[in-house]
């Protein structure tokens, strides 16, 4: 059966019992703080097990991308090594929200795997909760009961806390869960050991495929448990694994899930993936192409789904998966060119049909993940040479492990591969020392993220909350909730909920509304805003004396005015460039604050000075047209597209949107807007510049910013006039002294190039014979290039010389060698190493070439002490 079949089964059948099939929310996190990505199926409907909203369907279905490499859900390592973890893996879920309960979860999971799917009955295991006397909670007697109608009693096996007790987080909606568990070993196998031995086992072939959970508590901050209003079903059932056990192979890499990716890295890189590896050397070959199989999937989703590699959050795991992946392929593959990006054809190919996302954004995804394999392939390539330059420097067999953190830290050199070199040359690793060095850097950043969240004060109960702001900057309001947070970052803060809020929370790029809460005693300063499973929250560093009066809540008018100002203007930017660019512009992100915006968008190419011209005139002109806002609150989403709205990728839409236009322009919105575009006053472009490969980046200002910009510009030209005397043409004044330092830098070069002629007689009576080597180690008066051309000379007076000229120009230290070839020929010299190495008093480093090499540093002091250690090279 093939992989399209199963997941098709499995929609349909939950369809037939009256379940809502909803598309995969993207596997990037949007509008929820406490996750980076989605980790689990149950993540998009949070607010719904929280209370805080309404499902569409008390009963939903779907399949949701997953990505788990970070915090409690921590695969990353495990991936290729075994054959059954992964990064990204589809998770299939069937939810009752305060419907159907055990009885029914059972007996459909039941149904499906052995009658529909036709799984072997004899091959199944179920887990139970055994109960937990430190929460006193009883053994799940309720589901055994159920089971027992079902399957034998020896096939019912007791699971504990860890493994059959699911908690949402430390805090929240959790409750028993009853497993799934196949055992697909041979005949043999079985005969030897009984699968309910090696029930969560870690065995990779006796592994769970379906977890029933029935959510009935939340977990307080105190860690007691308390009945929830309502019971509700989250179930999730892994499809790469539920693949292999009805494709009838032992690994999930050998289903058609992954083995059209694994074919194609064969073909590019001519290596042989084998099923059972015959030696370690096989089996280290199949565990980088199982890496790079999985790593791939993730990375290009999530670019898909609009996150870019970068160096913090959510970005900065994505580029540590795909350089996962790219030194798996180095090391193991001996790939030393960008050949992961080649795999996205594939994938699109693949999974397309269902996610469309990967085919319309495939261009993209090709680009970024090229240009990343590109650097840092780069970095592995810096990497070995500053990996040269330690071991050159540590006396014994020991590389220290500090170093090698270093490495790793600063450089992002693999680990593994550091250990893997030093073995090939002799060396060892202090591993206790690297690890020493990581789990101190892990303590600081643990220690710097602390959070410790209070449990919810319910002032309302029900989902009273509704958002004004469209309409209104001031509004009566009451607490309904409100809890403390203590982190390491902030202080003490405290999240506080409205019963009816003009406070706009952060979202869709826009920043969250400040101001304040008013009551006839005391004001409360609103620092932030916003939104967690469908509560805004209102961020203040106390809280009121009288929780329970009646406040009046109050927006700050101008950062918001100036906030809807540069939205518009984002709006209206996007247009622009689709027109002046091209339609394939498509938006990738933004940022809109009350100080400026920015707008990241794909387009192939630099934006050129005419180009960024044409757009800023375009926005302007729709500007003075006075084009009126016209806002539709609650539009159905197709009708909204059919209608030429915008919708963005990696934005979840519900079945009802607001649109945002302004005369053609028409998107997707719930920011806030000014009501007529010529409220934005004027549109200033301050900068473009790259993001990633095929993204590019405008910052501009509106308004008051663009006020402030031209009174600068102003300024500086008065500045610049008076600095020149007031001439009567500033541009022609400029232009004559920007010539007349043309023509000087050309007379001081020609001086400087007489001065190293001269030198050179004066420096070829001071060379002397050091062991047969005509040596010299001379600080000089020359700036670099001087220096250059100064030791070229002297290069040219014979053969075995050793060079090594000094300069200090402006407090920059520099140190130029020169090596006759016969001396790196004969001797083993290298000018490379020897400038490293003596850069090291300079405080720097540097390279080149055997004959040739520069190093610069910090430290001027230290250039006596480079010219006294050159001679220990030649004797």
């Amino acid at each position: 059966m093939k992989s399209q079949d199963i997941r098709k089964q499995f929609l349909d059948f939950f369809k037939d019992r009256g379940h809502l099939i909803v598309p995969s929310a993207p596997i990037v996190t949007k509008d929820d703080p406490t996750l980076m990505f989605n980790n689990s199926g149950m993540a998009q409907f949070k607010e719904f097990f929280l209370g805080n909203g309404t499902p569409k369907s008390k009963r939903i279905a779907d399949t949701q991308k997953c990505l788990r490499v970070s915090g409690k859900h921590n695969d990353l390592e495990e991936v290729g090594i075994d054959t059954y973890h992964h990064t990204m893996f589809e998770m299939l879920g069937n939810w009752s929200f305060g419907d159907y309960f055990k009885k029914e979860a059972i007996h459909w999971a039941w149904e499906l795997l052995t009658e529909v799917y036709k799984i072997d009955k004899d091959i199944l295991y179920v887990t139970v909760f055994e109960g937990n006397k430190e929460d006193n909670l009883p053994m799940d007697q309720e589901a055994y009961d159920i089971w027992k109608e079902l399957i034998s009693e020896d096939r019912i096996l007791m699971g504990n806390k860890k493994d059959n007790f699911w908690e949402m987080g430390d805090q929240g909606p959790c409750g028993p869960c009853s497993e799934i568990h196949v055992d697909i070993r041979s005949a043999e196998e079985k005969a030897q050991k009984a699968g309910r031995d090696l029930v969560n086992a870690d065995h990779p072939q006796v592994v769970e495929i379906w977890n029933n959970v029935f959510m009935e508590f939340n977990r307080k901050a105190d860690g007691s448990l308390e009945k929830l209003p309502a019971q509700h079903v989250d179930t999730g059932m892994g499809f790469e694994r539920l693949c292999m056990v009805l494709q009838g192979v032992q690994s999930n890499y050998d289903t058609d899930v992954f083995t059209p990716l694994i074919n194609k890295i064969e073909n590019l890189t001519g290596k042989k993936y084998t099923i059972k590896a015959a030696n370690n050397e096989d089996e280290k070959l199949n565990i980088a192409i199982r890496v790079i199989a999985d790593h791939v999937r993730a990375v290009a989703f999530a670019i898909a789904d609009g996150q870019l590699p970068s160096n913090n959050g959510a970005g900065y795991v994505i580029r540590r998966i795909l350089r996962r992946a790219i030194r798996y392929a180095f090391t193991f593959l001996n790939k030393k060119e960008p050949f992961i990006f080649e795999l996205v054809d594939t994938l699109s190919s693949q999974m397309g049909e269902f996610f469309p996302e990967i085919k319309s954004q495939k261009t993209l995804v090709q680009n970024v993940i090229r240009e990343e394999e590109t650097s840092f392939l780069r970095t592995l390539d810096q990497g070995l040479q500053l990996l040269e330059n330690v071991i050159a420097s540590t006396e014994g067999k020991v590389v220290s492990g500090q170093k090698a953190f270093e490495l790793y830290d600063t450089f992002g050199f693999p680990i593994d591969l550091t250990a893997l070199i030093l073995r090939e040359k002799g060396y060892s690793l202090d591993e206790a020392g690297f690890e020493a060095a990581m789990q101190e850097q892990k303590s600081r950043s643990r220690a710097a993220s602390e959070v410790s969240t209070a449990d919810w004060t319910i002032l309302t109960e029900g989902n009273t909350e509704t958002f004004v702001g469209y309409d209104q900057l001031v509004n009566e309001v009451k607490v309904t909730r409100y809890r403390k947070v203590d982190s390491k970052k902030d202080g003490t803060i405290y999240q506080i909920v409205l019963n009816n809020t003009p406070f706009y929370p952060e979202g869709g790029g826009q920043v969250g509304d400040k101001g304040k809460l008013v009551s006839a005693n005391e004001t409360i300063e609103v620092i932030d805003t916003k939104k967690e499973n469908n509560l805004i929250l209102h961020i203040t560093k106390k809280l009121p004396e009288n929780i329970n009066s009646t406040f009046t809540a109050k927006v700050n008018e101008k950062l918001r005015n100036d906030s809807a100002s540069n939205h518009s203007a984002t709006h209206l930017l996007h247009q622009a460039l689709r027109s002046v660019l091209g339609t394939h512009v498509e938006q990738k992100g933004s940022l809109v604050s009350p100080n400026y915006l920015r707008f990241d968008f794909s387009h192939f190419s630099k934006v050129s000075d005419e180009e960024l011209k044409q757009v800023e005139d375009f926005v302007n002109a729709r500007i003075q047209e006075h084009l009126p806002l016209i806002e539709r609150r609650s539009i159905p989403f197709q009708q909204a597209i059919d209608e030429g709205a915008m919708a963005l990728f990696g934005e979840k839409y519900g079945d009802n949107v607001r649109a945002i236009k302004f005369g053609e322009s028409m998107e997707l919105c719930g920011g806030i807007h000014v009501k007529n575009t010529a409220d934005i006053w004027y549109f200033k472009i301050v900068s473009e510049s790259a993001v990633a490969a095929g993204i590019r980046r405008i910052e501009a200002i509106t308004n008051e910013a663009v006020k402030e910009y031209f009174a600068s510009q102003e300024n500086a030209l008065s500045e610049i006039k008076a600095a020149l005397k007031n001439p009567q043409d500033t541009l022609k004044a400029v232009a004559s002294l920007q010539d007349e330092n043309v023509k000087l830098k050309k007379q001081l070069e020609a001086l400087l190039k007489d001065k190293a002629k001269n030198l050179k007689g004066e420096l070829a009576a001071e060379i002397q014979e050091i062991n047969g080597v005509k040596f010299l180690a001379k600080q000089v008066d020359l700036d670099a290039a001087g220096a250059k051309d100064l030791i070229y000379e002297l290069g040219n007076l014979g053969n075995n010389l050793f060079i090594l000229l000094a300069t200090a120009q402006d407090d920059k230290p520099m140190l130029t060698c020169y090596i006759s070839k016969e001396l790196v020929a004969e001797k083993g010299l290298n000018a490379g190493q020897v400038v490293r190495e003596l850069g090291k008093h300079i405080q720097g480093g540097g390279g080149g070439q055997p004959f040739f090499a520069t190093a610069g540093g910090k430290n001027v002091n230290g250039i006596n002490d480079a010219l006294a250690a050159a001679a220990d090279f030649i004797k």
